[in-house]
This record gives structure tokens, C-alpha cells and sequence, in this order.
């Protein structure tokens, strides 16, 4: 897992390119501090700043491998978790290798298949990969985006990055942010595939590539997701349904567990975190036992009510159920609540778009388990792929004419009308956002061409999961790659295999929920892995801190906001939350939803303090 950035530009590259690149590459050091690399040549220069997981020793990248019919060279972030298949193909084929890396892999495979090669990786991935014969540089992105990369293009250059930061590293590229790029900013709960708040600044789609050549830009998709969930429901019965996730899912854990590093799981006590840790644990040889680490609070020990104490009694049952050895990290309040902390989690994502006090306490667990190891594997991206939220039952939210989540419901707690009644309700009419967001729903929509013998609910469905899949998951993997590699942790997501995707996402809404509530598909798959009770667990969110100190230290620090910052967050937040908002103003109740608007105001200023963006609305 690493970071990678790069340069082309078919006018030449200046002189001093591969240390302008050198310049972007630092900026992504925290994503790889074990080593770093810039490799040139007259168009093109490509940076890399390395994790090393696999082959510690022999996968220094960029990495070159020559032809005769010219080099091609590739800078990567990511693994590909069945290399070792196509490493045995490609030996066969007469390739021959000099390291153990998967990188290598990579090139032997592009080598003899070239963009064919798409269709045979399985893994998280993003990489740049130029072809000095064809002069074309391709930028490529797994199934689900779980790796970013972005891109920003002029004329006859193109940057290219792992994180927005390392292009404005770059004197060309500038944060400037425009209307369209505002109306994303208030809209943290949706990710918009392709499209990034800053200006002319771009990201690679989800299973697709962008070319850039001497003929221009182009973009490839290798992997469609709108045909998959398109294609005729299949006739199947949860024990058929809930076996075929198991064999998938043991099968990708084995994959996902190959590394050279310690490795861990992130386990919360909940179905999903479980099944995963009984998967790595079930695969251990001898007396093996897979380390398990679940977050808690400093003030929870005494609680029995509180989200954090009831995550901590499952996941310790889970863990003892399942034989992992297992830690629970406690998290101090102070520490949460700090003002560098906070900075330290908008700095990784670029962007002031965290939500609550969830960002805060994952950057600290990360940092703690990275303490002990070096990849994670995760429970992430189980509920939108397992209908597990409550917008995928509750009427009001389905049947809403728009992202449920984002619907007028108890479903998501309101928490989009909280976040829009936090900000000036002129910029709102200015931009226009509801018709926004409608134009983005149609569009979105327009893209599936479902079956016509479909039930209204199974149809119903079937839009629901492919909204959640790509245009709500990506806002959660951007959180958890971000957050994690800011710390040099690599955390893998096991229900983002593609073909565990494509197995659930064709699956009509009765079998989801064929047991009468949530991930009926998970609870058979698991039904002998796990303890009755997480087997029964309701579906429970990721924990906000429960000590009721936080909310006045956030209250605190929105009193303390200089003048010049709020006359900044004045342009953007409504006078009733920056007025009165404070120590005496915030209530004393604590949590996601009740403290969404403060939270926002300092991520705000975190942002403008930082990036100090043009606003150009």
C-alpha cells in the first residue's frame, strides 16, 4: 500500500520535473514512510512513495520493465491479492522474475495481456502505468474505487496523484473552488462518481481507466456495474444464497491475508467485523490465533447503556467465540476533542466533509493498531452491499424520489436536513441544491436498464443498491483509506471483492431479508461461526464517543474561533449555529447527530485555515 504521483507532458518535461515530482511524492509520505522513488524520461515522470507489505525487500517502485518493442514502467498503490495464480500463468508463459512483489506481477501481466489483464486481477488497486512504444499513460482504478486517484489535465500535460494534496504541490495546480464544487461541499453524505469539489481536478472512475495520449483524454471501463445489477434476478433460496457468500467469502479472506507484515482485524462486535475475524481465524494453521481490535472510550468502563460498552461486550464475546487474540483500544476524550486531531483528519482528506466525532476516533484507532501491525482487514462496505441500513426497509426513505439516505426519514436520523439547516439558507437557494441533487438522482438512474418482470419492490431494490454502491460506499472508502494510510496502516475490505459484489447485488430484496430483518445473507453464511448473540446483534452504527466533556470542548473551541475564521464561516453557516453555538448555546447531550453542526463549523475552519481555497462561486 503506498502512494504514487506523477508527470506527463508531450511539449517535454522541464528539467527540474523529477524534483517537482519528488516535491508531490513527500507530500504523500505518511502514506508510504518506508521508501520512495522518481523515475523520468523525456514525456513522462512518475513518483512512488512505498508501504512495504509484500517482498519488503525487492518491490522499490517505480518499477521499469523492458521490452523490445519498448519499456513500460508503473508506479502502484495496492494490492493484487491473487498474483501468485498469475504468477504461475505467467511462468508458464516464459516470463521470468527477479523479485517476489506483486508489482512485478503487474507488469509481466499488462506485458502479455495488456488491458486484457483488467479482467483477470482481483484487488485494491490504483496505478499509472506508461507505455513508452505507444506513448500513452494509463490510469487505472479497482472495481470500487477502494484506492483513489486523481488527476488534473491541461492541454498537452497531466498530474496525476493518490491525494489532491500532492497535485497542489505541484505550482500549476491551485485549490480553487467554483459553485458546482461549493454545492459537493455541503453535501458530505454523497459522493458524485468522477466529480471532485475542487476545480479542474478529476478522479479516476471505479473500475475503469483514463488514457491520456498525444490524441487527448479517454476513458475505458473494464468492469460494469450498471449491467451486472441489470441482469435477470436468479432463482435461488437463502441456503444457496448465504452458501455461495460463505465459499466467496472465505476464499477472499484467504487472499486478503497474504502479506509479509503483521496483520490484524478490526473487530466491533458486530456481524460483519465478526464474520471477517472468523474467516481469518478459520484459516489459521496450527495454534495460530488472528489479533482482533475494537475501539472504546476512556469513559465507558463503568457504562453499560453507552453504544461503546455494548460494542465492547460483543466484540469480546465474538472474539472468545471465535479464538482471536484479541485488545481493545481505549481513546481519550482530551485526545479526541484536540484541535490537532481534528486538523490531522481534514489534512488527510483534503476536505472539511467528516462527520462527527467518527473520523476523530478512527484516525486514533488507526494510529494505535498501527502500533501492532501493518494491515487491517475490515468489515467495511457490508451494509450497503446487505441491504443492512435501515433506508433499505423503511418506507418513507425507499419509496422517496431520491438517495434514501438523503430522504426526509428517521432512516439516516435526518441527519441531511441537520446538515442543510446548518448553512445560510441564501447559499442554499443560490446553488440551488435540491434541483442539484434531483438532476444527479435522474441521471444516476437513467444508467440502469432493469428488468422489466421485475416487482415494484424487487426493482425498487435493485435502485437502492446500485445507489448505495456508487454514490454512498465511496464516501465511506474514501474515509477509511484516508484515514488509515494517514497513519501507514493498509486496511483491506474483503466484502469489496468484485465477485462478492456481483454474487449480492443481483439478489432479490426477499432474500436479503429472508430471516425478517437485515443481512439474512451474512447471518446464514455465518450461522456456525459465530455466537448466537452477534449472530442476533441489531445492526449497530460505529460509536461516537459517549463522555458528554467532548461536546462542551468542541462548544469551547467554536467560542475560541478567531474573528477572521468566522467572518470566513460566516459566508457558509447559518448566524443561529456560529451565534449561541458555543459552551452556553450547545446542549449538553452528546454525539453524531446532536453535535453534526459544531463539528462542521470546526471542520470548516480546519479547511480554510489549511488549504486557504479560492471560493469562485
Amino acid at each position: 500500500m503506498c502512494g504514487i504521483a506523477g508527470w506527463i507532458d508531450f511539449a517535454g518535461l522541464p528539467s527540474n520535473a523529477d524534483q517537482l515530482v519528488e516535491t508531490m511524492n513527500n507530500v504523500l509520505a505518511r502514506r508510504g514512510p518506508d521508501g520512495s522513488g522518481v523515475w523520468r524520461s523525456e514525456f513522462a515522470c512518475l513518483g512512488h512513495r512505498r508501504l512495504s507489505v509484500i517482498d519488503l525487500e525487492g518491490g522499490a517502485q517505480p518499477m521499469e520493465l523492458s521490452r523490445e518493442r519498448g519499456s513500460i514502467t508503473l508506479t502502484y498503490n495496492g494490492e493484487i491479492y491473487n498474483y501468485r495464480e498469475l504468477r504461475q500463468e505467467l511462468l508458464a508463459r516464459g516470463h521470468t522474475f527477479k523479485t517476489q512483489s506483486d508489482t512485478e506481477v503487474l507488469l509481466a501481466a499488462w506485458s502479455e495481456w495488456g488491458y486484457e489483464s483488467l479482467g483477470r486481477l482481483n484487488g485494491m488497486f490504483s496505478f499509472a502505468l506508461w507505455d513508452a512504444s505507444r506513448e500513452e499513460l494509463w490510469l487505472l482504478r479497482d472495481h470500487l474505487g477502494i484506492k483513489p486517484l486523481y488527476y488534473h489535465w491541461r492541454g498537452s500535460s497531466l498530474l496525476f496523484a493518490s491525494e489532491v494534496k500532492a497535485l497542489f504541490a505541484h505550482p500549476s495546480v491551485h485549490a480553487v473552488i467554483d459553485a458546482e464544487g461549493v454545492a459537493q461541499l455541503l453535501l458530505p453524505l454523497i459522493k458524485f462518481p468522477g466529480a471532485n469539489p475542487y476545480k479542474d481536478v478529476f478522479e479516476v472512475l471505479p473500475g475503469s481507466a483514463t488514457v491520456f495520449s498525444r490524441n487527448g483524454l479517454r476513458s475505458i471501463r473494464y468492469w460494469n456495474l450498471e449491467e451486472i445489477i441489470s441482469r435477470a434476478p436468479p432463482r435461488i433460496e437463502i441456503t444457496q444464497a448465504g452458501a455461495s457468500l460463505r465459499g466467496l467469502l472465505i476464499d477472499t479472506i484467504e487472499r486478503q491475508t497474504i502479506a509479509d507484515v503483521p496483520l490484524c482485524t478490526l473487530l466491533s462486535g458486530g456481524l460483519d467485523s465478526s464474520a471477517i475475524t472468523a474467516g481469518a481465524q478459520k484459516i489459521q494453521t496450527g495454534n495460530s490465533k488472528v489479533r482482533s481490535f475494537s475501539v472504546d472510550f476512556n469513559d465507558a468502563a463503568d457504562s453499560q447503556t453507552s453504544r461503546s460498552a455494548l460494542d465492547r461486550k460483543f466484540a469480546h464475546e465474538a472474539a472468545a467465540f471465535i479464538g482471536s487474540e484479541h485488545r481493545n483500544i481505549v481513546l481519550d476524550t482530551s485526545l479526541l476533542a484536540a484541535p490537532e486531531t481534528r486538523d490531522a483528519c481534514v489534512a488527510a482528506r483534503d476536505l472539511p466533509n467528516g462527520i462527527g466525532d467518527l473520523d476523530l476516533s478512527l484516525l486514533l484507532l488507526c494510529r494505535k493498531v498501527r502500533e501492532h501491525a501493518t494491515v487491517a482487514l475490515s468489515g467495511e462496505s457490508a451494509d450497503e452491499l446487505l441491504a443492512g441500513y435501515l433506508w433499505f426497509q423503511e418506507p418513507t426513505a425507499v419509496w422517496a424520489d431520491t438517495f434514501p439516505w438523503l430522504a426526509d426519514s428517521p432512516a439516516h436520523g435526518y441527519l441531511h436536513q441537520r446538515i442543510l439547516n446548518a448553512f445560510q439558507p441564501a447559499l442554499l437557494a443560490e446553488l440551488q441544491l435540491e434541483e442539484y441533487l434531483q438532476d444527479h438522482y435522474s441521471a444516476a438512474l437513467s444508467k440502469l436498464d432493469l428488468d422489466p418482470g421485475l416487482s415494484a419492490a424487487d426493482r425498487r431494490h435493485r435502485e437502492i443498491m446500485y445507489l448505495a454502491v456508487t454514490h454512498f460506499l465511496p464516501t465511506l472508502l474514501d474515509r477509511n483509506d484516508r484515514l488509515s494510510m494517514a497513519t501507514g496502516l493498509e486496511v483491506r475490505v474483503p466484502f469489496c471483492d468484485h465477485r462478492i459484489v456481483e454474487h449480492l447485488v443481483t439478489l432479490p430484496a426477499a432474500v436479503h431479508t429472508a430471516d425478517g430483518r437485515e443481512k439474512s445473507v451474512l447471518r446464514q453464511a455465518a450461522k456456525d461461526m459465530l455466537p448466537v448473540g452477534v449472530l442476533e446483534r441489531k445492526k449497530s452504527p460505529y460509536p461516537s464517543v459517549p463522555d458528554p466533556t467532548y461536546s462542551s470542548q468542541i462548544a469551547s473551541q467554536i467560542d475560541a474561533l478567531t474573528s477572521d475564521q468566522r467572518a470566513r464561516l460566516r459566508d457558509f453557516f447559518s448566524p443561529s449555529i456560529l451565534d449561541g453555538r458555543g459552551a452556553a448555546g450547545m446542549t449538553a447531550s452528546h454525539g453524531l447527530i446532536s453535535n453534526i453542526e459544531g463539528e462542521l463549523v470546526l471542520n470548516f475552519a480546519s479547511w480554510f485555515t489549511q488549504y486557504n481555497a479560492q471560493i469562485a462561486t
